[in-house]
């Protein structure tokens, strides 16, 4: 909805999520590196632009890319045109991922350090296609009704057969553009197009069936990358010129260059702003052309609250902008930088601790794994609570930086790693509630986008050029494939832990408790319940509760004290019968006075068992019946207890 409550919001979670990324920059700067930052102005300026340009980004998708993309999809589900769902499927997983800022860096660098023989622009078509051809595959999937593991286990033994074959320089490279083609904007559009089909297709379930694309997405580029490897370099000849002057072009080839480069601070300039936003609108407006294209060319119908959708494009354009001029300016120099610096150091440990907790922060700051997680608990009726699901998605790719960076570290074949992933999905995948498999597959897709890329790139890239042995290319690749990987694993387990608690979803609460209701009301005739009265309501409740009866004998003078005590102690309700009451110098000539003395009140409470201490406690103090005061106070269990009046709350 489009408010300032709502953007204020959504402002306040961006800034809570940016602060793990702030906590980790400044620990290691001062703790490990121990110094400040020429540029620490540039630095938290560019934080401050990156909250504000992701709570934008955030509302825009809800105003406006989600609303579009599931109306198109519910469209094509009722136009019954499954040729026209396909191509509108291709157009925008291809058009999306050609244009993806993220898929051009590592296509330019993967150019850059292959000596030549791999051509970026081919490279970024293979990608392309192959993320046309995956939501094609997934969108067919959803009307078929088929289970996702079957697919995804089947191409997992594509990928792993792919890899035999496969020259060792493109397998690292494969694997990571699996996880870089789901971007930013491409994230929630297409998880749109799924749950949009899920939702309209009958038969079909928004949560078992609606996700699964972004999978997909990541899945079938790691297939497509590796064949086109072994075309390269088993039928391509390059001249060894290029050997030499494509690293130093690009500038990936010295550490010392590197350093420099990125020691500059983030020359903030209107022009430079201006082609910044000029870049985003050009990623952004091929979407927008095919979603107006088939809205008005093949539905012929025009889109619901056209004003809002446009108002939603602009604010993702502009949001997108910020949060990359946030990044530019606060983040990536200082990621980069503390990449070269932490492989001087003697110790290995704290470069797997800078990747755990980068690859942790970073993540949570993530903003399409934001929208999705936002998506998966609305569908799911609260079953999965957004905020938890990220918390398991930022370990997962936490864990799988770590021990990708202990990798290239150690070094070792990344294949051997990734089969080993492999079979711990496939294994929690029998093991998971059907519910959570889908999201945890596309889980792996989301995590690696706009801010998780580029300083994860510039680690593995980073540790391979500076540690002996390491080559950049073979080994500098691959850290994304981790980061990729095991959020599938841990999101599986946050299913099964969620489903072994026991959680439920708003509505499945609603049908346990009106089951409950109904038993209870058929077992008033049974003598072991008690069966209270709700107030206010027709309604009987059974409960298999303990009930006790507390007496309190006072003097009349002090009966509305020990009311007012018993209520403050937790006692709804009290029967009130006068009494006499003889001490014991009294009782020794009990005819003589069997009618003198003062009345005194007795007072009976019906309560729960476990109120009763704290009932006879505080009349007790107040009444000090055990010192001065006059009065006695005592309680026994009761049983068989029918027609008790409570409050809905005391129970």
């Amino acid at each position: 909805m489009l408010s300032i409550s709502s953007f204020l919001q959504l402002l306040k979670e961006s800034f809570r999520d940016l602060m793990p990324i702030i906590l980790v920059i400044m620990f290691f700067q001062l703790a490990i590196i121990q110094s400040v930052p020429e540029n620490w102005l540039s630095t938290t300026i560019g934080l401050a632009i990156v909250g504000v340009g992701l709570a934008i980004f955030l509302l825009g998708l809800e105003v406006g890319i989600f609303p579009v993309g599931e109306g198109l999809a519910s469209d094509f589900a009722r136009k019954g045109s499954t040729k026209w769902i396909v191509i509108f499927a291709f157009m925008i997983g291809f058009g999306t991922t050609v244009a993806e800022p993220a898929l051009i860096v590592i296509a330019q660098k993967a150019a850059s350090i292959s000596a030549g023989r791999i051509d970026a622009t081919t490279l970024r078509m293979v990608v392309a296609f192959s993320v046309g051809f995956a939501i094609v595959l997934g969108v067919w999937r959803i009307i078929k009704g088929h289970p996702i593991h079957y697919y995804i286990i089947s191409g997992y033994i594509m990928v792993v057969s792919a890899t035999v074959f496969a020259p060792k320089e493109i397998v690292g490279l494969a694997y990571d553009l699996g996880g870089v083609t789901t971007s930013t904007v491409t994230v929630p559009l297409v998880a749109a197009l799924g749950i949009g089909l899920a939702s309209t297709i009958k038969g079909r379930n928004p949560v078992l069936d609606g996700f699964g694309l972004i999978a997909f997405a990541s899945l079938t580029p790691m297939i497509f990358v590796q064949f086109y490897g072994i075309f390269v370099y088993e039928f391509m000849d390059i001249t060894p010129l290029k050997e030499v002057i494509a690293p130093v072009a690009a500038g990936l080839a010295p550490a010392k260059q590197a350093v420099a480069a990125t020691a500059a601070q983030f020359d903030f300039k209107i022009i430079d702003i201006l082609k910044g936003l000029g870049g985003v609108v050009v990623d952004v407006v091929p979407i927008l052309a095919v979603i107006l294209f088939f809205q008005y060319i093949i539905l012929k119908k025009p889109i619901d609250n056209l004003k809002n959708v446009i108002i939603g494009f602009g604010l993702v354009i502009l949001g997108l902008d910020a949060f990359i001029v946030g990044l530019e300016m606060g983040l990536f120099s200082v990621g980069e930088t503390m990449a070269f610096e932490l492989t001087r150091y003697d110790n290995n440990f704290i470069i797997y601790s800078f990747g755990f907790l980068i690859g942790f922060s970073t993540t949570m700051a993530e903003p399409s794994l934001t929208a999705i997680a936002r998506k998966a608990k609305e569908i799911s009726d609260g079953k999965i609570n957004d905020f938890v699901l990220r918390l398991f998605v930022a370990l997962g790719v936490a864990i799988g930086i770590s021990l990708g960076a202990y990798r290239i570290v150690v070094g070792g074949e990344i294949v051997y790693y990734i089969m080993a992933g492999y079979l711990f999905v496939i294994a929690l995948t029998f093991m998971a509630p059907k519910y959570i498999i889908p999201i945890a597959y596309d889980s792996g897709g989301v995590t690696t986008s706009t801010v998780t890329v580029p300083l994860v790139a510039a680690l593995g890239l980073g540790l391979a050029t500076n540690i002996d042995g390491r080559d950049p290319l073979i080994d500098g690749f691959g850290l994304i494939a981790f980061a990729s990987l095991f959020p599938m694993l841990t999101v599986m387990l946050y299913g099964i832990i969620t489903e072994k608690m026991g959680v439920q979803g708003v509505h499945e609460k609603e049908l346990i408790h009106q089951d409950e209701l109904r038993h209870a009301i058929e077992d008033v005739h049974n003598m072991d319940l008690s069966t209270i009265n709700i107030q206010g309501t027709d309604k009987r409740h059974s409960y298999e509760m303990p009930f006790s009866a507390v007496h309190v004998i006072v003097p009349k003078a002090k009966e509305e004290k020990a009311l007012i005590a018993a209520r403050n102690a937790g006692a709804r309700g009290v029967t009130i019968t006068k009494a006499h009451g003889m001490g014991l110098e009294k009782m020794e000539n009990l005819f003589n006075r069997l009618h003198e003395g003062d009345q005194d009140s007795n007072l009976m409470f019906i309560t729960q068992t476990k109120n009763v201490d704290n009932i006879i406690k505080t009349i007790v103090d107040e009444l000090d019946i055990t010192g001065e005061g006059a009065g006695i106070a005592y309680s026994h269990p009761i049983t068989h207890l029918k027609g008790l009046t409570l409050k809905l709350d005391d129970l």
